[in-house]
């Protein structure tokens, strides 16, 4: 291949690369919904600023969400104010058709400079990891039940666009639901219910009714 050639393949991958990044002007649509569903994602309890997570039970009337990619059944209400520690954005594999963008979120202890500093954070393949020298910061307990992955799945239009505009050191509030995915042939994708775990399945999967940049 000549150098030309070469130089416009590098082009091309640039360009695309940058077409499916957070500063590309293309807007991620949230899934579609399937034939005749009515969009509803009414917000979970809100947790209380600079506290933990707060996880809450599924109401007895709240329905699942019947996309075209896969039927989505809530497992708990979840509401979390953080500090983004990473973004990572997705536009292939099965589970990029729900949710587009991972991000790394990090709270209370996890959100403060000072603790962030000492951590060398990372995200690819759906996962977070985070590395630091000699003694951590915090307790290594403290760091993996303070900080998630989280796979996030927007409600609607209004949602995709408000994730889209998030950036790593934002702080964020994101109110929604943690979900079961399930498709017609068997494929399934399941939220942790914990913040305790680590590791494959670990990682919560939201379906967001609203995203708020603090």
């Amino acid at each position: 291949m000549s150098l030309r050639a070469l130089a416009v393949l590098g082009l091309a991958l640039a360009a695309l690369g940058w077409w499916f990044s957070p500063q590309s002007p293309r807007q991620p649509d949230a899934p579609a919904l399937a034939a005749g569903e009515v969009p509803h994602c009414p917000p979970p309890p809100q947790t209380a600023p600079g506290a933990a997570p707060l996880q809450s039970e599924v109401p007895a009337g709240l329905r699942p969400v019947r996309l075209e990619a896969a039927t989505l059944t809530p497992l708990a209400g979840f509401s979390v104010e953080a500090r983004v520690l990473g973004r990572q954005d997705y536009a292939r594999g099965r589970e990029a058709a729900l949710s587009p963008t991972d991000l790394a979120l990090g709270w209370q202890r996890m959100r403060e400079d000072a603790v962030l500093d000492r951590l060398r954070i990372s995200q690819s393949a759906r996962f977070y990891r985070y590395r630091w020298r000699g003694e951590p910061p915090i307790p290594a307990r403290e760091i993996a039940r303070s900080s998630a992955n989280m796979h996030l799945v927007p409600s609607d239009a209004a949602t995709a666009a408000a994730l889209q505009r998030v950036r790593a050191g934002d702080d964020v509030r994101i109110d929604g639901w943690l979900i079961e995915a399930r498709a017609a042939d068997g494929w399934r994708w399941r939220s942790s219910l914990t913040r305790d775990d680590t590791g494959a399945g670990a990682c919560e999967l939201v379906y967001v009714c609203a995203i708020e940049l603090r």
